[in-house]
This record gives structure tokens, C-alpha cells and sequence, in this order.
């Protein structure tokens, strides 16, 4: 599939406005949307965490001024999620691995935004699981590996488990998402940059300059309109069809 780095640079504009209107950066659909367009396979994490941090930056503050940050109850999630992003963005993989990798994580992502309105219903018992003091770091950890190899923020695995374990309300876990895409991105970001060389990896990038506008205009967009123009639920279902087909295209090949 050929996209021009201007065409590429609208749908990151669309994907960033209509993420960054429910709390989320859009990691998994960028990194789906340069799989398409058939970039260097090294690339694909670099880019999509660097937009990540672009959308989600503005969406932290906006819950912060809000209130909706319980600080107290996130920093176990972060403790150790950090590091392991970094970890996870030092990790080299070969093409083959990687790609592989990808597939099954977007397969996951799409799957977890179809069924994510019936774990809301299905949650267990407020406190249930996450009253056990390893809850939050083991998830954080998990999550923050996988994130910085492949190149995604990880709120969209962490918000259905928390929304599952009824860890919080739905604005506080979009909240608590949107600080750990922002923190884990840094880390992955991180982690990829020095895999490749500060120097040569920052230069690479800068030829992808328009895609990084492009997020920067359409978060600010998205976070004025709030989802206003099309409900949640099919801007959810929209994602999960997209990223769901890239993730069979790459797991055909």
C-alpha cells in the first residue's frame, strides 16, 4: 500500500484527533498505519512513540487540571513499568520477530476495543484483585515491555484491566492511561534511541517531520471537540476494524 508522507500525515491527523478526544495517544493505529505503508520495520516504534508523547502531553495536563489524577494510586503502576519500557525499546529483534510480535499485540488491541463495553459490565468487585499489593506493578511491568518493543503507549491494554477490575471510574482510568502512555512512551522512546544511536536514530526521524505536525494539529482538535461529533463507541469500533486488519495482513504474510 503506497501512502505519501502527506497523505500518511492527514490520517495521522484524524487518528490523533479522534484518540486524543477519549484520553488515549493512538500508538497501536499509527503503528498499524506505517505497517501499510510499508516503512523500515526499525522506524515503526520510533515514530509512533514520539506521537504518542506529542497527543498524550496535552491530554495529561488536561485531566491534571481537572483533578482526575490520583497520583498516589497510579506510581505503583509506573514503579516498574518504566524501566521496563526502556528495557523493552533496547531489545533488538530481527524483522521476522518483530513482525510477528506487532501482528499478535495489534490483534490483541483491536480485540480488547471490540469487547472493551462488556468488561465494563462484566468488572469484578471494586478492590477485588487490585488489593494485592502486586497487582499494580506486575501489570505496569508487562505492559511497559511490551509497549517499548513494539512501539505502542500500552493504555490500551492497561484500561481494560482496570476497567475489569473496577480499579477506578471510566475518567480516572482514561486519566490514569493517558499518564501512562505519556511516561512509557518517554521510557520507549528512550530505549529505541539508544538501540539505534542517539545521533543516527534522531536524524532518521526528522524526515517524517510532517506526521509529527499532523498529531500535534489533530490532538489539539480532538481534545477541543471531546468526541462530540461521533460517539465513543464507534470511533472505538472504527479503530479495532482498522487495527484488526493490518494485524491479519502482517500475520498472513
Amino acid at each position: 500500500m503506497e501512502l505519501s508522507i502527506l497523505g500518511l500525515a492527514l490520517l495521522f491527523a484524524v487518528t490523533a484527533a479522534l484518540y486524543a478526544s477519549v484520553g488515549f495517544g493512538g500508538g497501536s493505529t499509527y503503528i498499524a498505519l506505517l505497517a501499510l505503508a510499508a516503512l523500515d520495520y526499525r522506524a515503526l516504534p520510533v515514530i509512533a512513540l514520539l506521537c504518542n508523547i506529542i497527543v498524550v502531553t496535552g491530554g495529561t495536563i488536561r485531566f491534571q487540571s481537572r483533578g482526575l489524577i490520583d497520583w498516589p494510586k497510579i506510581w505503583p503502576i509506573l514503579l516498574l513499568s518504566v524501566p521496563a519500557a526502556w528495557l523493552g525499546g533496547r531489545m533488538v529483534l530481527q524483522q521476522e520477530s518483530f513482525m510477528l510480535l506487532l501482528g499478535l499485540s495489534l490483534a490483541a488491541a483491536g480485540i480488547l476495543l471490540i469487547i472493551e463495553p462488556f468488561i465494563k459490565r462484566a468488572g469484578a468487585p471494586s478492590g477485588q484483585w487490585t488489593s494485592h499489593r502486586l497487582f499494580a506493578p506486575a501489570t505496569g511491568t508487562g505492559i511497559g515491555f511490551l509497549s517499548g518493543m513494539v512501539g505502542i503507549g500500552g493504555g490500551i491494554f492497561l484500561a481494560p484491566i482496570l476497567l475489569l477490575t473496577r480499579w477506578a471510574d471510566s475518567r480516572r482510568i482514561a486519566a490514569t492511561a493517558s499518564v501512562f502512555i505519556l511516561v512509557n512512551s518517554i521510557a520507549g522512546l528512550a530505549g529505541q534511541l539508544m538501540k539505534s544511536g542517539w545521533s543516527s536514530g534522531g536524524e532518521a526521524i526528522l524526515a517524517y517531520w510532517p506526521l509529527f505536525l499532523g498529531v500535534l494539529l489533530g490532538g489539539q482538535i480532538g481534545s477541543i471537540l471531546a468526541s462530540k461529533a461521533l460517539p465513543e463507541i464507534w470511533i472505538r469500533r472504527l479503530t479495532a476494524l482498522l487495527i484488526l486488519y493490518v494485524a491479519v495482513r502482517i500475520l498472513w504474510v
